[in-house]
């Protein structure tokens, strides 16, 4: 068992090595390709890959579809090369928007994940030919298990067969790299963890916030380490909540982390000063997603005590505010901090 500080030193060191480690060691170096320089990249766990440290958010390609193609347009002008989808965003629409305007041209170029949401082994067979369908390729570079809600659904998709399905997959050629998902419940991660390690990827909340309130920064980030595996940042801003709202991607009149107790940047590097692999942003327009990108080219890791001010700033709001509405209720507020001994980095 450790205190705060050194769990989040610990953290810290680490976020530090993924940057340094998918650079080959040399902090300065950037990477380019034929459409321009990369944002710095990461290496993305055990899968041996280096990504760019900010990805595309599917979710908002398909709510705010009047955008789309300005979306995977300034990403790419911006140096973003990982793109995340599902083929539950807008019911396959986010997936058909990738397909006409991000893989016709840049397919060769880029990181695309998609993810599977169903519970039997077929279901989700079936999807995985309409998703890459729907996105015009013949592979994905990583493919997930879908938001894993709690821990009778992690057993209920592993009964069913859905783990064989995203084998077989892997072994195919139509994915190279398998894992999932889920923003609810710290739990259910572990459980998928507990049952099975066939998964290279964890996609899950990484914030400020989510230290005080069933947290998967303490629970489950850990167990990732452990496992080499890459981490997929979501919900730093709280899909809307840092701004007092209740419902996706939007504002509200709830108390307001972000602009009251700290700024949209100071956020955003409190995730990035994780060990994370990537940080997926959800743009509301296109301005916003050059704000990030922003971000990510001034981004220096934050030192422990800039950590621990933010945490506290946010700690009075989350558990009872609703500012991660999207997690289970009844989820516990302190959670004991694992010992540090044990876990690694590529």
């Amino acid at each position: 068992m450790v205190d705060r500080r050194t769990f989040l030193k610990t953290l810290t060191a680490m976020a530090t090595s993924a940057a340094i480690t998918a650079k080959n060691g040399k902090a300065d170096a950037v990477a380019s390709d034929r459409w321009g320089p990369l944002l710095p990249t990461r290496r993305l766990g055990k899968t041996g890959n280096d990504v760019t440290m900010l990805a595309l958010g599917g979710a908002h390609v398909a709510s705010f579809s009047q955008y789309a193609q300005q979306f995977i347009e300034t990403a790419i002008a911006g140096g973003i090369r990982f793109f995340d989808t599902a083929a539950s965003y807008g019911n396959g629409e986010s997936e058909k928007l990738y397909g006409r305007y991000l893989t016709p041209p840049y397919r060769e170029d880029i990181f695309l994940l998609s993810k599977a949401h169903l519970f039997t082994k077929r279901d989700v067979q079936n999807q995985l030919d309409k998703t890459l369908l729907n996105l015009k390729t013949d592979y994905l570079d990583l493919w997930q298990m879908h938001q894993v809600m709690d821990v009778a659904d992690a057993d209920t998709r592993i009964e069913n067969g859905v783990l064989d399905a995203f084998l077989e997959a892997k072994a195919s050629g139509k994915v190279r790299h398998i894992g999932f998902s889920g923003h609810q419940d710290p739990a259910a991660h572990q459980r998928i963890l507990e049952r099975t390690d066939i998964f290279e990827v964890c996609q899950m909340p990484i914030s400020c916030a989510d230290a005080s309130y069933g947290s998967f920064i303490k629970s489950v980030l850990p167990i990732l380490l452990q496992r080499e595996m890459g981490v997929i940042a979501i919900k730093s801003l709280a899909a809307g909540g840092f701004f007092g709202g209740t419902t996706w991607f939007q504002s509200g009149s709830r108390p307001k982390i972000c602009p009251d107790l700290m700024t949209v940047e100071e956020a955003i590097h409190f995730s990035w000063s994780m060990p994370i692999s990537v940080l997926v942003t959800g743009p509301n327009n296109p301005d916003m997603l050059r704000e990030k990108i922003d971000f990510a080219k001034s981004f220096t890791p934050m030192n422990v005590e800039q950590q621990e001010y933010l945490i506290d700033k946010a700690a009075h709001l989350t558990p009872r505010a609703g500012v991660e509405f999207y997690k289970s209720t009844n989820l516990p507020v302190s959670l004991p901090l694992p010992a540090v001994n044990e876990w690694k980095w590529m």
